[in-house]
């Protein structure tokens, strides 16, 4: 698996951006896969993640309503559509793919981390 997120940008407060995750390995479909993401001082945290055949999702509460994830196995790619962007929505957002049976909204259940793509909202 090696995944690489793009999409990101600057934005207005109440704006919509589309983020994609595309992996260039042969296992896409194998896995769970997630989004994170890591504002500025603050620690890396669960955003939203999906199963392998994207029917179970699961999102944080802070962007229940305004984020959907889903993914194209055929197109070995994730997406997250965010919408109503708010200013505490500015962070790096990264994907990373599952492993396990852990958690789905666990950090440790995931990875590679890949490089992320930056989201910025302005208000």
């Amino acid at each position: 698996v090696q995944l690489q997120a793009s999409g990101g940008g600057l934005v207005q407060d109440g704006g919509s951006l589309t983020l994609s995750c595309t992996d260039s390995g042969r296992t896409f479909s194998d896995n769970g896969m997630g989004w994170f993401r890591q504002a500025p001082g603050k620690e890396r945290e669960f955003v939203a993640s999906i199963g392998r055949n994207g029917r179970m999702t699961y999102y944080a509460d802070s962007v229940k309503g305004r984020f959907t994830i889903s993914r194209d196995n055929a197109q070995n790619t994730m997406y997250l559509r965010m919408n109503a962007l708010k200013s505490e929505d500015t962070a790096v957002y990264y994907c990373a793919a599952k492993y396990g049976y852990g958690s789905y909204i666990d950090l440790n259940s995931f990875k590679p981390w890949g490089q992320g793509t930056l989201v910025t909202v302005s208000s």
